[in-house]
């Protein structure tokens, strides 16, 4: 697989949560820094970057809550170096416009209602676009420089020196993805 030099930022516990074959979605609106005001899938494939200033247990359902205090109690503000530990493959971009379409979801993801309630308002007139992801978790975690231009609450971020060849393991089979997949766009009308 040709890796690309982009990364999708994402709050380090969702990350955790992927790579366990927890969940394969990722719900996004966007950055407050975004350079169209909106979420835009830049990139069928991308390294996935660990974000950690928005984590909070209560915005997670209680299975979950262990990983987002495991990723905090890790993370150190003034680190010169981020480790990446997973690439992913966005199968699908689905969007996601009332409420009754995101109460149908609540199974397959981490985030309490509150929460993904809150994405959906946001931006009112903006879908919530639900990502399905394949993804892969890096035999050898990459340890990259931690650059200024890596910051601010956005979601995407070219990577000035990506990691070396990665070799990547999936973190689900095809026919473990397919079956949860299927079941989300099913739910969905898809």
């Amino acid at each position: 697989m040709n890796l690309n030099p982009v990364a999708l930022k994402e709050w380090a516990s969702a990350i955790d949560v992927l790579v366990q074959g927890d969940q394969i979605m990722l719900l996004r609106k966007g950055g407050i820094e975004e350079e169209t005001r909106r979420f835009e899938l830049k990139s069928h494939s991308f390294y996935l970057f660990p974000t950690y200033e928005h984590q909070r247990t209560h915005l997670v359902k209680e299975p979950y809550r262990a990983s987002v205090e495991r990723s905090l109690s890790e993370f150190n503000a003034g680190a010169d170096r981020v480790r990446l530990t997973a690439y992913a493959e966005a199968v699908d971009d689905l969007e996601v416009r009332d409420f009754e379409q995101l109460e149908r979801l609540y199974p397959y993801h981490m985030w309490t209602g509150n929460l993904a309630e809150e994405r959906l308002k946001w931006k009112a007139k903006e879908p919530l676009h639900v990502l399905l992801l394949k993804v892969y978790k890096l035999e050898k975690p990459a340890e990259i420089e931690m650059l200024p231009e890596y910051g601010g609450c956005r979601s995407w971020i070219e990577l000035a020196v990506p990691p070396e060849e990665a070799m990547l393991s999936p973190v689900l089979s095809e026919e473990a993805f397919e079956e949860k997949r299927r079941s989300i766009k099913l739910i969905l009308g898809q």
